[in-house]
């Protein structure tokens, strides 16, 4: 008696499962869901070649390595126009520097320059 209600709830379940997998194939129309398939895998082969051609024209004409040099030099430029009314002389960026530190007082600049960098972001958030 228990293996017959076993088998009738499993069969029960199974043309549930029957008819809900007929309404999902008539929902989804398989001629069309390929074609936008296709589109979308073209257009993304457009786009990755579109990549390409602008990471190349960029690695090609050197604008990636010169520019950030560059770019922080125009920062640091930036900053010290801006903050030059709001830090010490000695705390605002751009302003030459004389000789370049050596090792030992690369240690001992590090607090120094940890301490700038903090003035610079309070500066900025005044």
């Amino acid at each position: 008696v228990n293996e017959a209600f076993a088998m009738r709830k499993i069969e029960g379940s199974i043309r549930n499962s029957t008819g809900i997998m007929r309404d999902v194939n008539s929902l989804v129309r398989l001629p069309e869901l390929m074609g936008t398939m296709r589109e979308l895998s073209q257009e993304l082969v457009k786009a990755g070649i579109m990549e390409e051609m602008v990471s190349d024209s960029l690695d090609s004409d050197g604008l990636l390595e010169d520019g950030d040099e560059e770019a922080e030099a125009e920062v640091d430029k930036i900053l010290g126009e801006v903050l030059r009314d709001k830090m010490p002389a000695a705390q605002v960026p751009g302003e030459p520097v004389g000789q370049q530190p050596t090792a030992e007082e690369e240690d001992l600049d590090s607090e120094e320059l940890l301490a700038q960098m903090r003035g610079k972001l309070e500066a900025l958030k005044s």
